[in-house]
């Protein structure tokens, strides 16, 4: 198991402060920036656990005063036991990119109309989460259904540890509910795929070739007519030797859209490569692989009855509409210590 390892922290911001305050540590401006912001990270996280470390013994100091005060003192620490998880769930992140940004595409997959629905929904609860974790999300492309929903949506998502935590969310996400797109209201199950890759910085190199890219350019428009654009401003790349297609649409100009898509495909190309060793850790320790439509993560069941059940590591909430509305940060945590174990990929 990973454990939050304050000595080892501070021992590493030391290091990373001796390593700032030498001549010439700016001539590289690349490095200078990773150590820079290591750095800034590190002490943002020794401040929030030398914070909980003083609360916690104000409170033991508190209790010892007066047991009376048991009962108020249980309920003013729960936030702090919901801080410490935070805390906690930070030392996860081991992977090059877990610290940074990410972006993360919905596909709508098997079930037709309701599939396009879901894919709605859970762009919806994505951008609710994140807004309750306190990142900034920004949607970069949402292609509308034929009647309702959503083909597909991609949006960026920045703050700290964004790509480490949504890693726990890329896979198949199923939906059964009674469908409102049928007239005899029965029971549909719809499916919808997840991808998260690491939003790169621009000076990180990606060997693409021109020859492996088809570009096509289209007319962006919105949901219900909206923001329709008269040019073929919106732009799609399809990198040929890998399958993997991106789209922009919601930037000013055809250049900048075409720029954003390129952003996009080499993040989805670096995702490729860390799933691929992944794929060959899990190999070598002798889990069984599974990735595309059949690798079902999550269940959300909302008839005959209420609940969420992540497939990976059994954890379940009851609420299924508190899910759908940003409430993730449990199945997320589960997955990342059943990860951290090894439990699962």
């Amino acid at each position: 198991m990973i454990t939050f390892d304050p000595d080892a922290l501070r021992t590493r911001a030391t290091g990373l402060e001796q390593e700032m305050g030498e001549p010439g540590f700016w001539d590289d401006q690349q490095h200078a920036a990773q150590v820079s912001s290591e750095h800034a990270r590190l002490t943002r996280r020794l401040d929030r656990y030398d914070r909980l470390q003083r609360d916690y013994d104000d409170a033991t100091e508190l209790l010892a005063m007066d047991g009376d005060l048991a009962g108020e003192l249980e309920a003013s620490i729960r936030p702090l036991r919901a801080e410490l998880e935070r805390l906690q769930e930070d030392a996860l992140f081991t992977g090059e990119y877990d610290a940074g940004d990410a972006v993360v595409t919905i596909h709508a997959g098997e079930g037709g109309t309701d599939a396009q629905d879901w894919a709605e929904i859970l762009l919806r609860m994505y951008l609710r989460w994140a807004e309750r974790r306190g990142f900034k999300a920004e949607l970069v492309e949402a292609s509308p259904g034929e009647e309702y929903g959503l083909k597909s949506a991609t949006f960026t998502v920045r703050g700290e540890n964004a790509y480490g935590i949504l890693k726990a969310e890329r896979g198949v996400h199923r939906l059964v509910r009674l469908s409102p797109f049928d007239q005899a209201h029965r029971r549909h199950t719809s499916f919808a795929q997840v991808i998260v890759a690491p939003l790169l910085a621009d000076d990180i190199e990606l060997d693409i070739k021109d020859d492996d890219l088809r570009i096509d350019t289209y007319r962006a428009s919105g949901a219900g007519g909206q923001h329709v654009n008269k040019t073929d401003s919106a732009v799609r790349i399809t990198h040929v030797p890998t399958g993997i297609v991106v789209q922009c649409q919601n930037e000013r100009s055809q250049a900048a859209n075409k720029d954003t898509a390129m952003k996009i495909l080499r993040s989805r190309l670096a995702e490729r490569l860390e799933e691929e060793r992944e794929e060959e850790l899990a190999k070598e320790r002798g889990a069984v692989v599974s990735t595309g439509f059949g690798s079902q993560i999550r269940s959300y069941v909302l008839h005959p009855y209420q609940l969420v059940k992540d497939l990976r590591t059994d954890y379940e909430v009851g609420n299924a509409q508190g899910v759908l509305d940003g409430d993730l940060d449990g199945f997320i945590r589960a997955y990342l210590l059943a990860k951290a174990t090894g439990n699962v990929l």
